[in-house]
């Protein structure tokens, strides 16, 4: 009699352990972009073709909302527009200055969007708006790459992507070299990592 007591106590705690996973797994998740994995870069046309100048921001924080059961999600990033960086120290104080982000009058940039188009659980497609120089614009990502996987170092759920979109410098009000006959098409190349928030450190 004890034997099929315990059979069936924990036949029901299996079920209530699969039914809490099933809610858990159900249940929006919230991540924190993780700054040390996180850059948003871009790469710029030139002299019309020349070369192409490639840069990316070393400072940006934000999360990402997501809710893989509903296909579901949405996403805020703000960057310090100052951690420019081209490899190139006097070309970076450029880029701070008025001639082209502001940094002064404009520090942060923001992507605010919804995640859209799920395929198998995973994002392709983030529609948007991006703030730059104090002017908002629609940008759409395309999701190149989604995982969502326990980091092993830390047994944190980590999700990673890369995304990439191409937007007109010039419509933010970052001209500069258009006169010239500089390309004013813009590459940008997000590589982003976040954290679940809820998820205890297993260290």
């Amino acid at each position: 009699m004890m034997n099929a007591r315990s059979r069936l106590f924990r036949a029901i705690l299996a079920v209530a352990t699969t039914l809490a996973a099933s809610d858990a797994l159900a249940a929006p998740a919230v991540y924190d972009l993780d700054p040390n994995h996180t850059y948003p870069s871009f790469e710029a046309d030139h002299m019309g073709g020349l070369s192409t100048w490639r840069g990316k921001f070393n400072s940006s924080s934000g999360k990402v909302v997501l809710d893989r059961a509903a296909g579901t999600g949405t996403v805020e990033v703000r960057i310090d527009v100052a951690s420019i960086d081209f490899g190139n120290e006097k070309l970076n104080e450029h880029a701070r200055s008025a001639d082209m982000f502001d940094a002064a009058r404009f520090p942060v940039a923001t992507y605010t969007g919804r995640l859209a188009k799920f395929v198998s659980g995973a994002p392709t497609e983030v529609q948007g708006e991006l703030t730059l120089k104090g002017v908002t614009q629609p940008v759409v990502l395309q999701v190149d790459r989604f995982l969502c996987k326990p980091n092993p170092a830390t047994g944190k759920e980590v999700c990673g992507a890369d995304a990439t979109a191409t937007i007109d410098r010039a419509a933010f009000g970052v001209d500069l070299g258009k006169a010239y006959g500089f390309d004013m098409k813009t590459l940008l190349r997000i590589q982003v990592e976040g954290i679940r928030a809820d998820a205890p450190d297993a260290r």
